[in-house]
C-alpha cells in the first residue's frame, strides 16, 4: 500500500500488539508488520496493547511481551487490565472469575516505566474492582477504555472525575452504536477529563460534530493491528474541519494526554 503523503504529525492511541507466534490468527499484525503498515501512515509514535479476549485469564504474560516487543520501535506500551466486576451490574451476568490484577498489581504496572497508561474492555474481561480503580487513581495514568451496548458511555461516565483522564473508544463504527458516540460527545460537556478516540468511527458527519464542538477532546486512534490504520486516517482526513482542528486530533491532543507520545 502506498504511503500516505499529509503533511501532518501524526500519533495514535489504538493499536494492537500481539505475540508472532499469534499473529496470523484473525486480522492481528506481528510487530515488524505493524511498524511498517502505521508508517505507510505516516504514523511517527503509536500506544499499542495486547488484544483482549474472552477468557478469564490474566493479561500478566500478554503485557509483559507487549512491552518487550516495543523496545526500539515506536510503540508506547500500555497495559491491559481484567476485572471481576461484570460491565452492567443490573444484567444477569456470570462472575468473572480468575486472576485479576489488583491495586498492588496497578501500582507496579504505574510505576513501571515500561508502561504508560492502562487499557480496559469490560464487556470482554470485566472491570476493576473499587480498590483498583483507586489505584488507578493515585498512578493517575492515562486509560483506555473500550465502550459499546454492555457498556456504554453513561457507565464509562462512571469511571470519570477520578483522577486520571478516561479516553473512550469502541462507539460510533456501525449503525447500532453511532448514537453511542453522539451521547459520549454530549458528555464531553460534563467530564474534563474524558476524551474519545476515532479508532472505530467511519461516519465524517459523528467525527466533525466532535471536532467542531470539543477540538481539544478528540484524540486519532487508528485500530492497527486489526485493520490497515490507512483506513482512520483518511476517515479522519476528510471531515471538513479547520486544519487546526485536524493539528489537534491527530498531534497535540494525543500528546497531551499520553506524555510519551509528544515530539
Amino acid at each position: 500500500m502506498l504511503e500516505l503523503e499529509h503533511g501532518f504529525r501524526v500519533v495514535d492511541v489504538g493499536a494492537m500488539l500481539v505475540d508472532e507466534r499469534k499473529a496470523s490468527r484473525g486480522r492481528a499484525v506481528a510487530p515488524d508488520r505493524l511498524e511498517r503498515e502505521l508508517r505507510q501512515a505516516g504514523v511517527v509514535r503509536a500506544v499499542v496493547t495486547p488484544p483482549a479476549r474472552a477468557d478469564d485469564g490474566g493479561y500478566l504474560t500478554a503485557n509483559n511481551a507487549v512491552a518487550r516487543r516495543s523496545v526500539d520501535r515506536p510503540f508506547v506500551p500500555f497495559a491491559r487490565l481484567s476485572g471481576p466486576r461484570p460491565p452492567d451490574p443490573s444484567a444477569p451476568d456470570r462472575p468473572r472469575t480468575g486472576d485479576h490484577p489488583g491495586p498492588d498489581s496497578v501500582a507496579q504496572y504505574g510505576y513501571d516505566d515500561r508502561f504508560h497508561g492502562f487499557a480496559l474492555d469490560p464487556t470482554r474481561d470485566g472491570l476493576p474492582t473499587e480498590a483498583t480503580l483507586g489505584a488507578l487513581a493515585e498512578v493517575g495514568l492515562p486509560t483506555l477504555v473500550t465502550g459499546g451496548r454492555s457498556f456504554p458511555p453513561s457507565r464509562v461516565a462512571d469511571l470519570c472525575d477520578r483522577g486520571f483522564p478516561v479516553v473512550l473508544g469502541g462507539v460510533g463504527g456501525d449503525p447500532g452504536t453511532r448514537e453511542l458516540f453522539a451521547t459520549a460527545v454530549d458528555l464531553l460537556d460534563d467530564y474534563d477529563d474524558l476524551y474519545l478516540d476515532t479508532g472505530t468511527v467511519r461516519s465524517r458527519a459523528l467525527l466533525e460534530r466532535a471536532l467542531r464542538e470539543h477540538p481539544d477532546r478528540v484524540l486519532f486512534a487508528s485500530r492497527a493491528g486489526e485493520a490497515h490504520p490507512n483506513v482512520a486516517l483518511m476517515t479522519l482526513l476528510t471531515c471538513s474541519v479547520p486544519q487546526d482542528a485536524m493539528k489537534r486530533a491527530l498531534d497535540d491532543n494525543p500528546s497531551r494526554v499520553v506524555s510519551a507520545l509528544a515530539a
